[in-house]
């Protein structure tokens, strides 16, 4: 979700002058300043020497149900990302920028914010000059397969954040996740800087288009 709605952003963004995707499938979108590459995430020897750019933004994630089980969905959502993170800071790309999670922890009792929180806890280590995670709540926003646990998950908390609870997991468009990671990598503010749900939502409104 947060994905399709970036490349969109990137390619009417004029502070871009190319936009080069890494995916496992097409993205579908055609444009002038695009480059898709198709590449198998398994095979780094295939694909790193065409890592090269300012900035990283990274958003690649699958679910349990898609991947099959808990341990692909960790070579996915964490072993894929860190490995290609890796291979862009020996690069020298720069500025990172990574999608993760609102309760992201590595000593998360779940699965879930368990994987997220140690994928975030390894790209700190990496030597990018601005790394920057943001950490959206519920996602909301057209995808291509239906996921009905988000859709329950989002009328629950909706309902909860109306009585005031859960302010900090409250659901988030990805055309705001998006906008927010593009306006941190465009800062590339010096550090390790971490993005929490109130915090995305005014990144997403500064300075949002060049």
């Amino acid at each position: 979700m947060v994905g399709l709605q970036l490349i969109d952003l990137l390619i009417a963004d004029n502070r871009f002058d190319k936009v080069i995707v890494f995916g496992r499938r097409s993205t579908g979108r055609q444009d002038a300043k695009l480059n898709e590459h198709m590449i198998n995430f398994d095979e780094p020897a295939e694909w790193e020497s065409l890592v090269h750019g300012d900035i990283l933004f990274s958003s690649l994630g699958t679910t349990l149900k898609q991947a099959g089980g808990q341990k692909a969905q960790y070579r996915i959502d964490h072993t894929y990302q860190y490995t290609f993170a890796k291979t862009a800071a020996q690069n020298g790309i720069g500025t990172y920028v990574l999608v993760s999670s609102a309760g992201a922890n590595p000593g998360a009792a779940f699965f879930y914010p368990r994987m997220k929180g140690e994928l975030e806890r390894d790209i700190k280590k990496l030597p990018f000059a601005s790394t920057n995670i943001i950490q959206p709540g519920l996602l909301v926003g057209e995808r291509k397969e239906e996921r009905l646990g988000e859709k329950l998950g989002f009328k629950i908390l909706t309902a909860l954040n109306a009585a005031g609870i859960f302010k900090s997991y409250r659901p988030v468009h990805g055309r705001i996740v998006a906008q927010a990671m593009i306006n941190a990598g465009i800062v590339a503010t010096p550090g390790t800087h971490t993005f929490k749900l109130n915090q995305v939502f005014e990144l997403a409104a500064s300075n949002s288009h060049g």
